[in-house]
């Protein structure tokens, strides 16, 4: 299985790893560990460099597969072989806008969570911007503007953001860890990846994310719509 930097290190740029599986079909290859995170939970997938003895490839998309992280690499020039040591560089500016923009979700979560009680139905981000659906009646042009106050207090506050790795049985003790309608968790999954934004969010989560809220910035409420009768949808948006 491929070890998972981002999982504990968010802000790890380079790192250095083995080849322990090529995949010529895909022109693809497998390392023993990586930075680049394969995507979910809304958020995509990490672009950017391989550097291998003589060769640099393009990232061009990173999935998980049965046995670890495959990295899906540009054109077709010959794969290093399976035991060859390789650099690995991440986009960096493309990384951290979403690292920014998936804390910003998580934000806008708890205030609504707290403040609401209502659930997540849906969401999903591109660098700097996104959306979040919840389980709310009605939404209006005056709610909209007091969740965009609510959230930027919660930036102004400088919140820290913890990661912590727990024993299923142990993170399931947590109330409300599942904010989402649905429990996305696999039944087999042994340990449970949380984030914490202290005094404000905790919740069962994979992506990367910035240290403290103030790294977020400004957040601007920028649309929100009707996607059901208990499905509202909010647009979010940072510089």
């Amino acid at each position: 299985m491929t070890e998972l930097l981002y999982q504990t290190d968010s802000y790890l740029q380079t790192f250095n790893a083995l080849i322990t599986a090529v995949d010529a079909s895909q022109h693809a290859i497998m390392l023993d560990r990586t930075a680049f995170y394969p995507g979910g939970g809304g958020q995509p997938n990490d672009l950017g460099k391989l550097t291998a003895p003589g060769a640099t490839f393009s990232v061009v998309k990173v999935q998980k597969a049965a046995d670890g992280v495959l990295h899906i690499l540009a054109g077709d020039a010959p794969l290093p072989a399976e035991g060859t040591s390789v650099l690995g560089q991440l986009d960096w500016a493309r990384r951290f806008p979403l690292m920014r923009t998936h804390t910003m979700l998580h934000i806008l979560c708890g205030v609504i969570f707290r403040d609401y009680g209502a659930l997540v139905t849906g969401g999903n981000m591109e660098p700097l911007k996104g959306r979040m659906d919840f389980e709310f009646e009605t939404l209006h042009k005056d709610f909209v503007q007091q969740v965009q106050q609510a959230v930027n207090k919660e930036v102004e506050a400088a919140r820290k953001v913890n990661v912590r790795i727990l024993p299923r049985e142990e993170a399931f003790q947590i109330p409300d860890l599942i904010r989402t309608k649905i429990n996305l968790l696999p039944e087999g999954m042994t340990r449970v990846r949380v984030v914490e934004i202290e005094g404000l969010d905790l919740q069962a989560d994979g992506g990367t994310h910035v240290r403290n809220t103030s790294e977020v910035g400004p957040i601007r409420v920028t649309d929100y719509k009707s996607k059901g009768r208990i499905n509202k949808r909010l647009y979010v948006e940072l510089d």
